[in-house]
């Protein structure tokens, strides 16, 4: 008679148990790791791990969070994944997702929020710093206008329309409204590509110049136009567009 060997060497996949990081030596584990070294001291998918705080399907957090790094190619595009994007990945889950959805939507709500200090516009990078991060991945196309004093010294930001910014649908007197109140010197109009380009379209052109000609009736210098993409921006005035004055140069 044979004998069979009825030892099972692993559990059916609905009975495994979910790896944990408890499973790591003290030091290998991501909140000791981050205890003793601060968050700095972590790689992202460390990171990631501590904002999962387990993971599921069998693997612990930190396998997953390796995984959602490699397939979306590093965080930046990971904090642009969707919601269903993200929980398509093995052992994440929903309400992980939101999670870790909710703590990139801070970062870039930090990063967006108003400078400390003063924020003087020297070039179109001190625009794009700002508020790149936050315009360049929005859904929908905004409109902004920074409205600056004699120092080119920022006083408000205004978003003045949301939707297909086109010359043919602002009202150019909405550009200058904020500008008249505080009796500003100059504004800078800023606006994002949802596509991701940068590139100037013939109604950016348009609007540029329609604004320009508002401006000079109002007396309120218009410096730049500034368009942001993914990560990136162009400025109409390093275009060659004849703009009323040059921002202040740095000391």
């Amino acid at each position: 008679m044979t004998i069979v060997d009825a030892t099972v060497d692993e559990a059916p996949p609905h009975r495994r148990a979910t790896r944990s990081v408890r499973d790591l030596p003290a030091a290998e584990r991501p909140r000791e790791r981050l205890a003793m070294r601060g968050p700095g001291g972590l790689s992202a998918a460390e990171l990631i791990s501590v904002i999962l705080g387990s993971g599921g399907g069998g693997r612990s957090a930190m396998e997953v969070a390796e995984d959602l790094v490699a397939r979306h190619d590093g965080i930046r595009a990971l904090s642009r994944a969707s919601d269903l994007e993200l929980a398509a990945t093995p052992g994440l889950g929903g309400a992980k997702a939101a999670r870790l959805a909710a703590a990139f939507e801070l970062g870039r709500r930090s990063v967006a929020e108003w400078p400390s200090g003063r924020w003087t516009i020297r070039s179109p990078r001190d625009v794009f710093g700002p508020l790149g991060a936050d315009m360049g991945r929005l859904e929908r196309e905004e409109l902004r206008v920074l409205v600056l004093n004699t120092k080119n010294v920022v006083q408000r930001v205004s978003t003045v329309y949301v939707g297909n910014v086109s010359a043919s649908l602002v009202r150019v007197g909405e550009l200058f409204r904020d500008a008249v109140r505080l009796d500003a010197a100059g504004i800078v109009l800023v606006h994002n590509h949802p596509s991701g380009d940068p590139t100037p379209s013939p109604d950016d052109l348009h609007l540029t110049a329609e604004a320009i000609a508002a401006g000079r009736l109002l007396d309120v210098d218009v410096l730049d136009h500034v368009v942001i993409g993914h990560d990136a921006w162009v400025s109409l005035r390093d275009r060659g567009v004849a703009f009323d004055r040059a921002p202040a140069r740095r000391a």
